[in-house]
């Protein structure tokens, strides 16, 4: 089985602490107005294909934290979190607000995508 689906790869963090921290480091980056994938946001923090990782990790956060979750969206710019919830709400509610346009539940990848190696020139 290739180690990289798990998110082990040979320079990742190691331990779940250790693995959270880069996490959120990697998420604390993310500009105003820009979004991530769950996949992006696993690679930006040096732990491989752990999309599903990342998604269970962010929703356990504690409710008031100051990392901009709402800025992670599934892969094609799909929002994931239903539309009636709670968190569902606030995400659309937040991302409006930062001028991240919706279409049916999506973002504009190629617009709102957030991309480090071209913004750090």
């Amino acid at each position: 089985m290739d180690k990289r689906q798990h998110g082990n790869t040979p320079n990742a963090p190691s331990g779940p602490d250790a693995r959270r921290e880069a996490l959120y480091l990697a998420l604390a980056q993310v500009p105003r107005g820009k979004v991530v994938s769950y996949g992006q946001l696993a690679a930006l923090a040096g732990l491989g294909r752990a999309a599903r990782w990342v998604g269970r990790t962010l929703s356990q956060l504690p409710e008031g934290t100051a990392l901009p979750w709402h800025r992670v969206v599934a892969a094609g710019g799909r929002l994931s979190l239903p539309p009636g919830s709670p968190s569902g709400v606030e995400q659309r509610a937040r991302l409006r607000a930062e001028g991240v346009l919706l279409d049916q539940d999506r973002v504009d990848i190629r617009r709102h995508g957030w991309r480090p190696m071209e913004s750090s020139g």
